[in-house]
């Protein structure tokens, strides 16, 4: 939203923001007949944003409070079937096949472990791309979620696990459903408060 936020949630607006443009442009810009699954879509924004270029996106989020706002929001999207919004896990078979998959800012609260072994549930389900974040391992960040603690409740984050790409690749190893997929892209996000990597796994 538009509204006024302290000085310390503007930084991670502002980094939302580059983040979200950033995986928006590692995605085709028409994407007539391709299925996407949003996942952890929040109030919406990514999901719209997909809809946009054509795409049929499976918009979940496992926050009922959320997804209701997103489908107030975004009450047209839904009304066209452009946009199905629906209230669970984003890893649930019955979801079906994917030809993208974008994870912003909802794997950041696994460790590697489980990050790995989510990516090969839904590689085997997705058809050319994984788009995800990740909270990066760096000493700067370490020192922001040790300050962080020192502020009040309404300025902290929910808890992330920092991870470095060594880390992840190691633990995404164990995964057979893994081994055709490689990491094609990264970038690093850094605004005050908001520290963020996005990466894309796509087919070897």
């Amino acid at each position: 939203s538009d509204a006024p936020v302290s000085r310390i949630r503007a930084t991670v607006r502002a980094g939302r923001a580059e983040m979200f443009d950033t995986l928006l442009s590692w995605l085709p810009q028409t994407m007539a007949g391709l299925r996407v699954l949003d996942a952890g879509c929040g109030t919406g924004t990514l999901a719209i944003a997909l809809a946009r270029r054509g795409a049929q996106v499976l918009a979940t989020d496992v926050s009922p409070t959320l997804v209701s706002l997103a489908k107030e929001r975004n009450r047209h999207a839904v009304e066209r079937g452009v946009v199905n919004f629906a209230v669970g896990d984003m890893l649930a078979p019955h979801h079906g096949e994917f030809d993208y998959v974008v994870a912003m800012d909802s794997l950041i609260h696994y460790d590697g472990v489980d990050i790995a072994k989510a990516l090969a549930t839904l590689a085997e389900r997705t058809k050319r791309s994984i788009l995800f974040t990740l909270a990066p391992r760096t000493p700067a960040l370490s020192i922001m979620h040790t300050i962080g603690k020192l502020f009040p409740q309404k300025d902290r984050s929910p808890s992330i696990i920092p991870i470095t790409r060594l880390t992840l690749e190691s633990n995404m190893e164990a995964h057979p459903q893994l081994r055709n997929w490689r990491i094609s892209q990264t970038a690093i996000i850094s605004r005050g408060f908001y520290k963020s990597m996005a990466m894309e796994l796509v087919l070897k």
